[in-house]
């Protein structure tokens, strides 16, 4: 049985906020959350949050920059999950969509499909592995739920498949 969480008056509760954002980034929304299961009072959680957008530490732009570029540059995500990532941690669509397309800018998206592939199956000879008709449909998958349109997945097992005479990529998606 968990006991009820510690309510902290305005310096403890900043205090807690400090400690939670050392830890990790959070978005506005996660972090409202988090501030007001241990605010005493609303009025003290309205001052720590307005404290908090005041020195830029509640700032949903900065935070998805930095998110949308850490899943880029360190797990090889497509925009479709940054941005899905970015909208289930409660970051306004507009804000999440614009961070996105500045951190994706310079990107080759048939090219970052690629490695996604290669690592996944690093050790494996794709077009052998491609073969079987569940590994193709296994990687088409791993490939979208990764973030990669169907048009760039299909487009990446088609070059590494020795079926591909058999289907056509699909129109451009948005």
């Amino acid at each position: 049985m968990r006991s009820k969480p510690k309510k902290y008056d305005a310096d403890a509760l900043w205090s807690y906020a400090l400690r939670a954002l050392g830890q990790r980034s959070h978005s506005a929304h996660e972090l409202r959350q988090k501030l007001a299961a241990r605010a005493e009072n609303p009025g003290v959680l309205q001052e720590v949050l307005a404290k908090l957008r005041e020195y830029g530490f509640a700032d949903d732009a900065a935070f998805s920059e930095t998110f949308a570029a850490s899943r880029l540059n360190n797990k090889g995500f497509g925009k479709q999950r940054v941005l899905r990532d970015l909208q289930a941690k409660r970051v306004p669509s507009a804000v999440a969509g614009q961070a996105v397309e500045r951190t994706f800018a310079g990107t080759d998206e048939r090219e970052l499909a690629t490695q996604f592939l290669r690592r996944k199956y690093r050790g494996k000879d794709l077009p052998e592995f491609l073969k079987e008709e569940k590994n193709l449909a296994s990687a088409f998958r791993r490939l979208r739920t990764a973030g990669f349109s169907a048009r760039v997945s299909l487009s990446v097992l088609k070059e590494h498949s020795q079926r591909s005479e058999d289907w056509e990529p699909p129109e451009e998606e948005e």
